[in-house]
């Protein structure tokens, strides 16, 4: 769950930006404890006369009983502090003026809702929209305002829209200001929802409502719509101003188009600083970088200078696309130009560089580090997560907690993630443990993260428990559930799991399809995935994406139908890439067809002129079919290209520890232990009838030494290792990089067997659980 790291870090912006307006603000304590003392004696005149002319202009208010005493001053600091970021200041002059029975006016109300949301504490905003109603403010447009505001910083979006829902009168702010809390919390249906709701009650759109809509189409990617409110915002004459204009170029980089965004920045008079940063970001986006730079220098050459948004911006942006070398001269110049790294700009180069793949540079710059907050410990133990640097990541952890830093969910999810990719079972659940234990919240994302980890190490049953008990589900815990079931081969589960996701009011997405298409191919179920893809275009208006075409092709060529899936790939309306060609090649391999097995393979080889492992694949094709001339040429090119196959890795996780292996690996402290099961493994298989396949060994040794080969592959080690290391009768777990080649397929079903364990193998396309000499793919992977 990876790149949320971008969107934290820009959160981090809104810090830079405070500007207290006084540095010696008086002690909240001091005041309240002196105004008690003054009015306990006698009654001030002036603040008689402050009450009578405000009571004037407040006329509006229904009449009813009222506090006897005003005190302006209160307001005034009540409204200083909260805008000097200091809310619990502002909450507790609040908490005097209701204890001692001081009127409160609608001028303090505002400050002290927006003081509530400022420190995200929703009860305190409930008790104080209850005075509201209570003092009969309710009919105050601008108190709602501030209620749904509030509401929405706080994280309680539903109970923003009662609010918004059943305001006596709404301004143009009341509908901005929903849109807007609907777009921070992803809601992008509800918020477009509001939007057509706005137009169709005639609400001329204010300039922030138009960033604002700007800001969910630029969310949503919907160039359309966003092209189409950015000429609803010319004809309404509200899209004239810099700010405007800044988030309209924004919306059409985040959409992809460049074009248009460079039309209006040079259309721009009076381009700030912001202006310049969204159009250089923008380019570095879309991957121009060159182009970013030539408008970062054009921008000095202007005497408009970057500061630190502009400059953490780029680097953020760099680190998103993974362009390391921009992003080392970025780091430069500010080395180069005595810029100040700040704490924030800081963690953003050590984001980037471990986005780029540079982990010893970001672990530099983090050592470099003054101070260090939950998020710099967290992108670097990103860093090392993306790296696939297992055991640095969770040594970084426990430094982390060494210094007494409080890891958040953000650290949690990379955790999580690693556990997921590397399939270490024990050490997920750990981190599953200390969530509960340490008592960080488990929301959807969380969760999800979970739901994911448990699937990827093989444990489908607790990825089903981590979903049964996730909080307010997203579609995309719903996409990982299927999509971990669709992994190990669940297909009915699968289906009846897409049949419940249509009884709620989430609309399922293209990944949604995946999953689904992906569980209909491994079960054989021909008429139900051709269903769902007609359904998936017709009923739910998605456009299918290549991956959508990979899963129709497999299905249909697992099924033997080889020419259906030729004829769906000529006819896809975007070209094929890999993963469509791939699946036709596998299932020619699956059903024996040289002809089209040819033609996968020499669009592959275009497509990826450096993986051997296709020709791999066609002269294992080629064997089966006896046709000895074509497998000897196959070899002879592999030799002449001198492409050397990706090395099979294979890792286990024994008592909390990671076990890698390669082929012929003699490096591991059990080696001799290994060699010696090995040997007895050998024994037992030859006994239950097992005979080499060496048709998948391309070199040029007999076949006892072919043989000998094959007895050294990497999972075999790392079985073995499973066998020696773990009781009898457990699982063992087994995670390869690459595809299981037949051999290793065949001699596992035989040991799941002969040992009587089931044995866990997850390569690169799916899960093969084994189980009594049988496997759940059913021979075909």
């Amino acid at each position: 769950m990876p790149s949320s790291h971008r969107s934290h870090l820009l959160l981090s912006l809104q810090t830079l930006q405070i500007k207290p307006t006084s540095s010696n603000l008086p002690n909240p304590t001091t005041i309240i404890t002196s105004s008690s003392s003054s009015s306990s004696h006698h009654q001030n005149p002036t603040l008689d006369q402050t009450h009578q002319t405000h009571f004037n202009h407040s006329r509006k208010i229904p009449p009813g009983p009222h506090p006897t005493v005003h005190s302006p001053q209160f307001t005034s600091l009540i409204t200083t502090y909260t805008n000097a970021n200091r809310p619990v200041d502002a909450l507790r002059i609040y908490a005097h003026l209701r204890t001692t029975n001081t009127l409160i006016d609608r001028f303090a109300i505002p400050s002290i809702i927006k003081a509530c949301g400022l420190i995200s504490t929703v009860d305190q905003g409930k008790e104080i929209q209850g005075f509201v109603l209570k003092s009969g403010l309710d009919w105050d447009v601008f108190l709602h305002n501030a209620l749904v505001q509030m509401y929405s910083e706080c994280g309680d979006i539903e109970c923003a829209r009662k609010v918004f829902d059943k305001m006596p009168d709404r301004d143009v702010v009341s509908w901005s200001t929903m849109i807007r809390s609907y777009g921070r919390a992803k809601l992008f249906n509800e918020a477009l929802g509001l939007i057509r709701e706005m137009q169709w009650a005639l609400v001329k759109p204010s300039d922030v409502a138009v960033i604002n809509m700007a800001s969910v189409f630029a969310d949503m990617a919907v160039l359309d719509m966003g092209r189409a409110m950015h000429c609803y915002a010319i004809k309404n004459s509200c899209g004239n101003s810099v700010s405007v204009n800044t988030a309209l170029l924004d919306m059409y980089i985040k959409c992809g188009s460049v074009a248009p965004a460079r039309r209006i920045f040079d259309q721009i008079v009076g381009k700030s600083v912001i202006s310049w940063t969204a159009m250089i970001a923008g380019y570095i986006r879309c991957g121009d970088w060159r182009e970013g730079l030539r408008l970062f220098c054009g921008m000095q050459e202007l005497n408009v200078f970057a500061n630190e948004i502009t400059m953490l911006s780029m680097v953020l942006e760099c680190g998103w696309i993974g362009e390391l070398k921009f992003g080392k001269w970025l780091h430069g110049y500010m080395l180069r130009n005595g810029f100040e790294l700040s704490f924030v700009l800081a963690t953003a180069l050590v984001d980037m560089y471990g986005k780029c793949g540079a982990i010893e540079s970001a672990r530099t710059v983090f050592d470099a580090m003054d101070e260090r907050d939950v998020m710099s410990w967290t992108v670097l133990i990103s860093g090392y997560t993306m790296a696939g640097r297992f055991d640095q990541a969770f040594e970084l952890f426990v430094q982390m907690r060494d210094a007494k830093i409080k890891p958040n969910k953000v650290t949690m999810v990379n955790l999580l993630s690693l556990c997921a990719e590397t399939g270490a079972l024990d050490h997920g659940k750990w981190v599953h443990s200390f969530i509960d234990k340490e008592g960080i919240e488990c929301d959807v994302v969380l969760a999800t993260a979970l739901v994911d980890m448990y699937a990827k190490c093989g444990d489908i049953d607790g990825s089903c428990g981590a979903f049964t008990r996730a909080p307010n589900k997203d579609v995309c815990i719903w996409n990982a559930m299927m999509g971990g079931l669709a992994m190990h081969g669940h297909a009915k589960e699968v289906l009846d799991l897409f049949s419940e996701l249509e009884r709620t009011r989430l609309q399922p997405n293209d990944v949604t399809f995946i999953s689904v298409l992906h569980a209909c191919s491994h079960a054989g179920l021909v008429e139900d995935g051709s269903r769902y893809f007609s359904r998936m275009v017709g009923e739910f208006g998605l456009v299918p994406k290549v991956e959508h075409y990979g899963c129709m092709v497999d299905l249909l060529g697992r099924a033997g139908l080889l020419n259906e899936a030729y004829e769906t790939i000529k006819n896809m309306p975007i070209e094929p890439n890999i993963i469509v060609w791939g699946a036709l090649l596998a299932a020619c391999k699956l059903h024996r067809n040289v002809e089209l097995a040819e033609i996968a393979v020499k669009q592959l080889l275009e497509l990826e002129p450096q993986n051997c492992g296709y020709n791999v694949l066609m002269s294992n094709i080629y064997a089966t079919a006896n046709r000895w001339n074509d497998v000897a040429d196959v070899r002879k090119s592999i030799k002449e290209t001198r492409v050397k196959k990706a090395p099979g890795l294979s890792s286990i996780e024994v008592n909390g520890a990671m076990h890698k292996f390669v082929m012929g690996d003699c490096l591991h402290p059990k080696t001799k232990e290994i060699h010696e099961m090995l040997a007895e493994m050998n024994k037992k298989l030859r006994q239950a009838g097992y005979v080499a396949n060496t048709a998948a060994v391309l070199i040029n040794v007999d076949e006892e030494e072919k043989e000998t080969a094959l007895t050294y592959h990497s999972e075999k080690l790392a079985m073995a290792f499973g066998l020696i290391s773990t009781a009898p009768n457990s699982p063992i777990r087994v995670v390869k990089n690459l595809r299981v080649c037949d051999d290793c397929h065949s001699v596992t079903k035989l040991l799941s067997k002969i040992y009587n364990r089931v044995i866990i193998v997850r390569d690169r396309n799916r899960f093969h659980h084994f189980r009594d000499g049988s496997c759940s793919c059913k021979d075909y992977w």
